[in-house]
């Protein structure tokens, strides 16, 4: 196969974890032969409908919806657009050509890749969470290749197929995650926490700190200086706590420089979305993790337990996070940095930097290109 016109699709998206992915696998192609041209597809309720056409991405769309976790009716109306999606993909194959597609989780991913394999094309999949998503259990049985995050994801794919990566980071934010090393962790007056819960927040991780503030220390809340991203619309609430409380603190609706925040940080208090966990790796940094109760499976929750068997973070169910445990829980860790340094050295050895460009040259390797 010549390098010249070479084409890649990456389907699926719908949450910033599955299309942020898709975009380091994307750059990743890129990275290695510039003139690669990167078809992205998904559904015009997903993120990748807003983010895509901002980052100059071409993005296509197809008509389809989830079906697991939705009623009857919801179900019924998904399988009877199934086919119409699978004809679409199928279209766009045709006429795009790809030599390589690759399905990055959510409800775009399944019909395309399906579609893609039907005509003999090569095909992957990427599974950002140790639990495996329906769409990606289902298309691991025909998909060419299997990439996935954690070791434990591995035991619903045929074995021979399965390549553990890691999740794909996009390069630039790679960089800047790993500019400081976890030497900056645990040093000087100010204990540092970033919180955060998702692009969106949680107002959850907002009503805890809120609860927690007036229950804390004197040392801790002379000692802690927080950066806190709400989500829409909790700003003035959250902040008005941490001035009421005298704690110092700098709170957004949304942080930008995510990768500078990780930097900056202590530890950080935030759920365990596949995206976040590999972030925490990667930027080497202890977390407390309180993952989402109605995720898919639960797989936030097993997501959590990789960093905590490795002794990479601490996790408290939603159901128990109250301001008095999250009080004691900072207290006790603001007097105990030693602890919080040694949860960033295991962080850091869960990383697992290179996974984009592991997935292209796998995806290259399938095709006796080196």
């Amino acid at each position: 196969m010549s390098v010249d016109g070479i084409r890649v699709v990456i389907a699926g998206g719908g949450t910033g974890g599955h299309f942020f992915s898709g975009m380091a696998v994307g750059e990743a192609f890129k990275a290695r032969e510039p003139g690669i041209r990167i078809i992205y597809v998904g559904t015009e309720r997903g993120i990748e409908a807003r983010v895509g056409p901002r980052e100059g991405l071409d993005v296509r769309f197809i008509k389809v919806s989830g079906i697991k976790g939705k009623g009857w009716l919801a179900r019924l109306r998904a399988l009877a657009i199934l086919p119409v999606a699978v004809l679409q993909s199928m279209a766009l194959i045709r006429r795009e050509k790809p030599n390589f597609v690759i399905g990055v989780g959510g409800y775009a991913s399944g019909p395309v890749v399906l579609a893609a394999r039907l005509m003999g094309k090569q095909t992957g999949i990427v599974e950002q969470n140790s639990v495996a998503g329906l769409t990606n259990r289902i298309l691991g049985r025909i998909a060419h290749r299997v990439f996935v995050a954690f070791d434990r994801a591995r035991d619903v794919f045929p074995r021979k197929k399965v390549l553990l990566t890691g999740n794909p980071i996009r390069e630039g934010f790679v960089e800047m995650l790993t500019l400081d090393s976890t030497g900056t962790v645990g040093i000087g007056d100010h204990f540092k926490l970033l919180v955060v819960g998702g692009s969106q927040g949680a107002r959850a991780l907002n009503d805890a700190m809120i609860a927690a503030l007036p229950r804390m220390d004197d040392a801790l809340r002379r000692q802690l200086h927080v950066v806190h991203q709400t989500g829409r619309g909790d700003v003035e609430r959250v902040r008005a706590a941490y001035e009421a409380a005298g704690v110092s603190a700098e709170v957004h609706e949304f942080i930008h420089g995510m990768a500078e925040a990780y930097r900056l940080a202590d530890i950080v208090l935030c759920r365990a979305g596949a995206l976040t966990v590999s972030e925490l790796s990667i930027s080497q940094r202890g977390s407390l993790l309180v993952p989402y109760p109605y995720a898919v499976d639960n797989h936030q929750e097993y997501n959590a337990m990789e960093l905590v068997r490795a002794g990479a973070g601490e996790m408290i169910l939603q159901q128990n996070l109250t301001g008095d445990l999250l009080s004691e829980t900072l207290g006790r860790l603001n007097g105990n940095r030693k602890a919080v340094q040694q949860m960033a050295w295991k962080a850091a050895t869960l990383a697992k930097p290179a996974a984009a460009t592991e997935v292209v040259d796998a995806m290259y390797r399938s095709v006796g290109m080196h």
